[in-house]
């Protein structure tokens, strides 16, 4: 009898609602490519192998017909154009890696390819049935179009204030005590560089390119100069040191606009998650390339270095960060769609190509829940993010150019600092506090995902010095134009 009891209260218990993926956004970083010292770059067959894998990762998991997590209403197997945005800046190496990545979400799709004409014949596309995806080249992409070939990002952004505040570092006590610290280190290696960088460019100054060149060629070298130099502790001091560098380029917590890459990004998200929401389900696949500096100002904006000291750190090449747009509401349909207080996100990380690294969920923006209801995730976001280009105007300083306009309709000075200072704390019909004033209007009547066409052609990465610019650099105290790479992830 109490047996019979148990089965009926358990019975009587609701069941847990399974989760559905409404939608999904993949900020991305290219896979192993040549050095920047010795550009132009070019995308190595190992770097394409990684981000196919990772494309393949995240196909198993969202996309397949026997996927994990399926994405709803996202084709399995035949791509559909409509249903996917994939945006990449016009730098060759991340372009050719979010096209190797695709043929990891979409491989070639044989016979379900095949076409039958009007006489009965057989026609499949060439490669097996290769699947021709889109790669917008965007100039609202987080990182700047030739980010790859640049030591330094932050120029590229064409933000004023940005600027300022990653030259600023170059100015600081923390800067120029790390340079005359390091000296003897960078000195030593000269053996090993030196067929590409003077004694006079052996710096800190130089701490990513250097890093970057020796990364690349323990990975591709079979024979290296002077190798006894490159003991594991070296390699190991070579990385902190470039990632000191780079973090200090990308972010600083009292001076927000420095992380400009991270904050244009923050809004490219929400757009694409929002526009998600609102058309329900009709574009539900976000996909962007980028560079290593945009990951590290994002990972600043939200508080995630609070979570782990890793978070300061480049990410290594075929890295990925991943919104997943979750709700466990029944019954969804075109006609029944979750609205946004029934929708949450979740955001992981996968340092290195997700197939060999697996995704882990991390909290945001100094919250405990590592699910956050959506108004609380757009809310938080909305802080930093900045979308569109009077926003985008005022913060950065900008008066110029495409700023003009914006300049003489706003009837405000512009913003020397914050980057969150144009973001408003409006909201939407849908529940929606905005990242700025038009970005999700533009996408609640269902424009381009990342919609505002007027942002800055620059204002994808953190670009400050040209290559030729090295050789003159030299000493810490120098004019320093240059700031961090911004858009990407680790070597």
């Amino acid at each position: 009898m109490e047996l019979k009891a148990l089965l009926l209260s358990l019975a009587a218990m609701p069941l847990t609602r399974a989760e559905t993926v409404l939608g999904v956004y993949i900020f991305h970083r290219h896979g192993d490519r040549t050095p920047k010292a010795l550009a132009p770059t070019d995308l190595t067959p190992l770097g394409a192998d990684e981000v196919f894998q990772s494309g393949s990762y995240y196909r198993a998991k969202y996309i397949a017909s026997n996927a994990s997590s399926p994405i709803y209403g996202l084709s399995d197997d035949i791509a559909v154009p409509t249903q996917l945005s994939v945006i990449s800046p016009a730098d060759s190496v991340l372009q050719s890696s979010a096209l190797a990545f695709l043929q990891g979400i979409y491989p070639p799709a044989g016979t379900n390819g095949i076409t039958v004409l009007a006489n009965k014949s057989e026609v499949q596309a060439p490669l097996g049935g290769y699947q021709y995806i889109p790669v917008s080249t965007s100039s609202t992409a987080s990182s700047s179009s030739d980010s790859e070939n640049s030591e330094w990002l932050q120029g590229g952004s064409g933000c004023g204030n940005a600027l300022v505040s990653s030259n600023n570092y170059f100015l600081s006590s923390e800067y120029v005590s790390k340079f005359d610290q390091t000296k003897g280190f960078y000195g030593d290696l000269l053996p090993v560089i030196n067929s590409t960088f003077s004694a006079s460019q052996a710096n800190f100054k130089n701490a990513y390119t250097i890093f970057d060149y020796v990364n690349v060629a323990t990975i591709h070298n079979q024979t290296i100069p002077s190798s006894d130099l490159l003991t594991n502790e070296t390699l190991f001091q070579l990385r902190t040191l470039a990632d000191n560098h780079e973090w200090n380029l990308a972010y600083n917590s009292s001076d927000p606009i420095r992380a400009i890459a991270g904050a244009t990004l923050a809004a490219q998200i929400v757009q694409q998650l929002n526009s998600t929401l609102t058309g329900k389900g009709q574009t539900p696949l976000g996909i962007q390339f980028g560079a290593y500096a945009s990951f590290m100002s994002f990972f600043g904006l939200a508080q995630l270095q609070t979570v782990s000291a890793d978070f300061t750190g480049i990410v290594d090449y075929a890295s990925s960060i991943v919104f997943e747009l979750v709700t466990n509401a029944t019954g969804i349909s075109s006609t029944s769609y979750p609205s946004a207080d029934e929708v949450s996100v979740r955001f992981y990380l996968a340092n290195g190509t997700a197939a060999m690294n697996t995704p882990k969920v991390f909290p945001l923006f100094g919250q405990s829940e590592t699910t956050l209801p959506w108004s609380t995730f757009a809310s938080e976001m909305s802080k930093f993010a900045v979308g569109d280009t009077a926003s985008w105007c005022q913060a950065c300083g900008n008066t110029t150019g495409i700023c003009a306009s914006s300049a003489s309709t706003s009837g405000s000075g512009s913003d020397g600092g914050d980057g969150s200072a144009a973001a408003t704390q409006n909201t939407s019909g849908n529940g929606i506090s905005l990242p700025v004033a038009g970005v999700i209007g533009a996408l609640v009547t269902l424009v381009v995902i990342l919609g505002v066409e007027g942002l800055v052609y620059a204002l994808a990465g953190l670009r400050l010095v040209k290559k030729s610019t090295l050789a003159a650099s030299a000493a810490a105290g120098s004019g320093v134009t240059g700031g961090a790479n911004a858009a990407g992830a680790k070597v």
